[in-house]
């Protein structure tokens, strides 16, 4: 009797007869992303996030990491293979496919986010949920964020002022950082985070812009000299950032599992991948500060200065959309209204 009933399970489980079929799946999940699994946000977001969602399911799901584009591929290609189903998810830089986007670089204006990564973060959900939900259709967003403020590291002495940008070779993430570098008197050069180090080492670039939480990961505090961080209560710049699955891998969970995906999804999964960059920029900050290299704060004057040009390449920014048939104005409106609710100001 136990014999024929254990088969007879057996074959029903097969062939997915039984609602306890659905209710027992177990599911492997392949997540990628293009860094160093040191980098603060794999260690305090990732993981940790990865370990929640597993132990939420019952050990039904399994969340496999794989850092350093170890599945093959380049940084610029990670949102088509979380939507071709290359990978069940991961985490790609909008930006890094220019002009694809366009309404994700409202967050990667001059001087748009706030000292707090983890509140800017928030925002840039809020925004994404009104600006961004047809654009992102063909993935599952699980969160979006932001880094902290970007600093600029650079071989010689530290940038004190405006005129000091000129002529210098500096690695930028996205087009709007490399408008910024260019407005300030340098000569931007576009490439993925992780190729900023080699590009430093021999020369190609005389230093970049990224921020504290990346450079213990990448070493640069070993290539640069000096480190010049931005007075005020906004960022220099900024980088949006997605996590997402596959829109396939999801829709294939059963609703139990669906749920809890969905349970660590959304803005305050937003805030934590924020936050995970605000914790690493502190530490990051400590590496450089121990290690004796120039850490230099551009003064009030030197930073309205900036600010202004920034303001004008917002403005610039606005009018490029707009013909594009986008309210650029209603998104930097909105988006600086996210920021300032999200930072309590």
């Amino acid at each position: 009797m136990k014999i024929t009933l254990k088969a007879a399970l057996a074959g029903a489980l097969a062939l997915g007869l039984t609602a306890g079929a659905a209710l027992s799946q177990e599911v492997t999940l392949r997540f990628q992303h293009f860094i160093s699994p040191k980098g603060s946000v794999p260690k305090f977001f990732m993981q940790p996030w990865a370990d929640k969602v597993e132990k939420e399911s019952g050990g039904r799901i399994r969340i496999e990491i794989y850092p350093a584009m170890q599945l093959g591929g380049k940084p610029p290609a990670l949102y088509d293979q979380i939507r071709d189903g290359v990978i069940d998810g991961g985490w790609a830089i909008p930006a890094y496919t220019p002009g694809r986007f366009p309404e994700a670089e409202a967050f990667e204006l001059p001087f748009m986010t706030s000292m707090s990564a983890e509140a800017s973060s928030k925002a840039a959900w809020e925004f994404t949920q009104k600006y961004l939900q047809e654009r992102f259709g063909d993935v599952h967003l699980i969160a979006v964020h932001v880094h902290g403020p970007g600093v600029i590291h650079k071989k010689g002495p530290a940038i004190r002022a405006v005129g000091d940008f000129k002529g210098l070779k500096l690695r930028g993430p996205s087009r709007q950082a490399n408008k910024l570098l260019e407005a300030l008197g340098a000569t931007p050069v576009g490439m993925p985070v992780p190729a900023f180090p080699e590009a430093l080492s021999k020369g190609i670039v005389d230093g970049g812009v990224i921020p504290w939480e990346i450079v213990p990961p990448l070493k640069v505090h070993e290539l640069a000299d000096s480190h010049t961080e931005i007075g005020g209560d906004r960022a220099l710049y900024n980088t949006y950032f997605i996590w997402a699955m596959n829109k396939a891998s999801y829709e294939r969970l059963p609703d139990d599992l669906k749920a809890v995906i969905d349970a660590n999804s959304g803005i305050e999964t937003s805030g934590w991948a924020g936050r995970a960059m605000d914790e690493g920029d502190t530490l990051g900050r400590q590496v450089v500060s121990e290690r004796g290299n120039e850490i230099a704060v551009l003064d009030d004057a030197a930073t309205a200065e900036i600010r202004k040009i920034g303001d004008q390449l917002t403005e610039a920014w606005i009018g490029e959309v707009t013909a594009k048939g986008l309210d650029g104005k209603a998104m930097v409106e909105d988006a600086r209204a996210l920021v300032a609710k999200h930072s309590g100001q």
